[in-house]
């Protein structure tokens, strides 16, 4: 059977393979420092209540708080995987909550954006526009992560297919 171009993929395949990719390369960075989740519930602020993010990483020495969840405050980057005609509330929840890092990841776009400086208004002041093609380098707790992008999937390229860095 021939494979799909990326553009005729469910969007819950291309989101499980940015996940999966951006998960097994840091959690092989952090070195046992720290723990990578996906669609595991953290504890929000209560306006938001209890979000489950595509992935987060904890800090070294996180534990469940007593209703068994981590809490948004043991978060060092929370990713998501860009979803056509979702509203932005992640990053809201995460900045009112002090994630030192947002990242979305977004497809379509061929692109990441990495959300620095969270404020408690609920925005992040800083954010970073990097192109597929272009690692991502993610200051986690004293230590920088790097997070390759050049295999992340992209609609409308066929699997397999290698993509060259993307000047930006």
């Amino acid at each position: 059977m021939p494979e799909l171009p990326y553009d005729e993929l469910p969007y819950d395949e291309l989101r499980w393979e940015a996940v999966f990719g951006a998960a097994v390369q840091i959690r092989g960075e952090l070195g046992g420092r720290g723990r990578v989740l996906s669609s595991v519930l953290i504890d929000f602020p209560a306006a938001h209540g209890p979000l489950a993010p595509d992935l987060v990483v904890l800090a070294a020495g996180a534990v469940h708080n007593a209703r068994g969840r981590y809490a948004a405050a043991a978060a060092e980057v929370v990713l998501e995987v860009a979803h056509p005609g979702r509203d932005h509330a992640w990053a809201r929840a995460c900045a009112e909550s002090g994630v030192p890092l947002y990242v979305v990841v977004d497809p379509a776009a061929a692109a990441c954006t990495v959300h620095t400086a969270p404020s408690p208004g609920g925005v992040y002041r800083e954010a970073e526009r990097v192109p597929f093609g272009n690692d991502l380098f993610l200051p986690l707790g004293g230590r920088t992560v790097v997070l390759r992008t050049d295999e992340f999937p992209t609609p409308g390229t066929a699997r397999g297919v290698a993509r060259g860095i993307v000047d930006g």
